[in-house]
C-alpha cells in the first residue's frame, strides 16, 4: 500500500513537472481582457464627428476663469483707468504675497524698486522700461490691471499666470512701490 501511494505521488510529480513548457506561453482565459481593441483618441471610431468632443460647448467659461470686460484697446485702457478699482479691501491686500509675485513676474524687467531697472535692463535686453514715478504715465489701478490683464507694448499678458486675486495683489504692490519712489 505505501509503495503505490509513492508511486501515485511520483507520477503526480511527474505530470505536474512534465506540463511546465517555458517558451510556450500560457493559456489566456478571456483574451479580450488582455488585448483591447485600440481606439485613436478622438478618432473616428470612438466619435462619429470626431473633433465635436474636442470643442467646449457654447457659451461656457472655463473653471476659476472671470471674464474681464474691458477690451484690449487704448479706449479700454483708459476707461479701466478712468473708472476701475481693486475689489480688495485693506485687509484682504497682502504686500508681501503681491512682493513675492511682482518679483517673479515683474521684477525682471521693472527691477525690485520699480524704477525700470530690472536685470534684464542692465543687460541691455530689452530698453526703455519707464519708473512707476514717472509723471507722465499717471499710472493707477485701473492702468495697472488692464495692462498685466492684456500687456502693453514689447509687454505680453499675464492673465494666463496670474489669477483675478493675485493680479490686484500685484497691483496693491506696485501703487506701493510707486508710493515709495514719489517721496
Amino acid at each position: 500500500m505505501k509503495s503505490l501511494i509513492k508511486i501515485i505521488v511520483l507520477a503526480v510529480a511527474l505530470v505536474a513537472v512534465s506540463c511546465k513548457k517555458d517558451s510556450a506561453p500560457n493559456y489566456q482565459f478571456m483574451p479580450n481582457m488582455y488585448e483591447s481593441a485600440g481606439y485613436e483618441t478622438y478618432g473616428e471610431a470612438a466619435f462619429k464627428n470626431g473633433v465635436e468632443a474636442q470643442l467646449p460647448a457654447k457659451g461656457s467659461i472655463a473653471r476659476g476663469f472671470v471674464p474681464f470686460d474691458i477690451e484690449n484697446s487704448t479706449e479700454g485702457y483708459n476707461l479701466a483707468k478712468a473708472t476701475l478699482n481693486s475689489p480688495l479691501d485693506s485687509t484682504e491686500v497682502d504686500l508681501e504675497r503681491g512682493k513675492a509675485l511682482y518679483n517673479i513676474y515683474c521684477g525682471i524687467c521693472h527691477g525690485t524698486k520699480g524704477d525700470g531697472q530690472g536685470n534684464l535692463v542692465k543687460r541691455e535686453k530689452i530698453l526703455g522700461i519707464p519708473s512707476y514715478d514717472d509723471a507722465g504715465r499717471a499710472i493707477n489701478a485701473g492702468s495697472i490691471y488692464h495692462t498685466i490683464y492684456y500687456g502693453k507694448n514689447a509687454m505680453g499678458s499675464y492673465a494666463n499666470q496670474l489669477n483675478e486675486e493675485e493680479r490686484w495683489q500685484v497691483v496693491s504692490y506696485v501703487l506701493k512701490l510707486k508710493s515709495d519712489l514719489e517721496k
